[in-house]
């Protein structure tokens, strides 16, 4: 196969979802007023480069510790499962600690790409090719890099309001994807 447009932007858009950049702006304005500076450029850069790197040998590293591909995309979907139920219904399943520094620590992981992503990046690689996850992920850090770099503008211009019915959307469109990819790879564990 290969390059192809639809996988793209159909990875691209699950990978939007998992990230939530938008969603994340009150959390990044919130770090930036507590730290200072936040180094957008670092962090995005880091972010892809851990995204890349875990899309090539994150299977691997599943070998090794005995756990199969279909496995861990069940576990995945459950995992994309409650980052959707906290999009949604704006809980805290999971919380993190108070970082000293931000641009790569929790921005660039976990913020960015934390375990949601890279559970989804494995998830994906079992339906699409590569090169297009690459390009998607490459696309989504340009996104993030934009957003890094324009959240205090984001926080005026799209309100509380604005944030949460983002946030709320992209949580249903990721709910719908973690159901999606839970029925297609479960079968494959009782086969």
């Amino acid at each position: 196969m290969g390059f192809d447009w639809r996988e793209i932007f159909t990875v691209s858009m699950v990978l939007f979802a998992v990230i939530d950049i938008v969603g994340s702006v009150p959390i990044i304005v919130d770090l930036r007023n507590k730290l200072g500076h936040i180094q957008s450029e670092k962090a995005s850069v880091v972010a892809m480069f851990i995204m890349i790197i875990f899309l090539f040998v994150g299977e691997e590293i599943l070998k090794l510790i005995g756990i199969d591909a279909s496995s861990f995309a069940v576990a995945g979907s459950f995992v994309l499962f409650f980052l959707a139920l906290e999009m949604i219904l704006g809980i805290r399943l999971y919380k993190e600690d108070n970082p000293s520094t931000a641009s790569i620590v929790p921005i660039a992981f976990p913020l960015i790409a934390g375990a949601g992503t890279m559970t989804t990046l494995l998830s994906l690689r079992a339906e699409y090719e590569k090169i297009n996850i690459i390009v998607a992920i490459i696309i989504n850090m340009i996104v993030v890099y934009a957003v890094l770099k324009s959240s205090s503008r984001l926080e005026r211009a799209l309100g509380v309001n604005g944030l949460g019915v983002i946030r709320k959307v992209f949580g249903v469109i990721l709910l719908a994807i973690a159901v999606k990819l839970f029925a297609a790879n479960v079968k494959q564990l009782f086969a």
